[in-house]
C-alpha cells in the first residue's frame, strides 16, 4: 500500500487517475492532456502501474490503460478503518 500512497502524492499521477475514471485510454491519449514529453507520461504510467493503481492490456498495437479498482477498495477500507480508529501498528 507504500507504493500507492506514492504515487498518489504526485499532481501529474492524479490527473491521470481522473482520466482513467471516465474511460480507459492508451498512453497517447493520456498525454494530450498534459504539456509534458511522452516519455515522462510513460513514467508516470508505468509508476501507477507498479504501484497496482493502473491496468494495461495490449490491443493490437495499443496498450489500454484501466483502473484497478481492486486496489481503490483497499485504500478506501484503510481511510474507514483509519477514521474509526481501527488501524493498529
Amino acid at each position: 500500500m507504500n507504493s500507492a500512497f506514492k504515487a498518489l502524492s504526485d499532481p501529474t499521477r492524479r490527473r491521470i487517475l481522473e482520466l482513467l475514471s471516465d474511460r480507459d485510454m492508451t498512453a497517447g491519449e493520456i498525454a494530450g492532456y498534459f504539456d509534458i514529453s511522452k516519455p515522462s507520461v510513460s513514467h508516470h504510467l508505468n509508476a501507477l502501474k507498479a504501484a497496482g493503481l493502473i491496468l494495461d492490456e495490449r490491443k493490437g498495437q495499443n496498450i489500454i490503460y484501466s483502473l484497478n479498482t481492486t486496489v481503490f477498495q483497499e485504500l478506501i477500507k484503510w481511510f474507514y478503518d483509519f477514521s474509526k480508529g481501527g488501524i493498529k501498528s
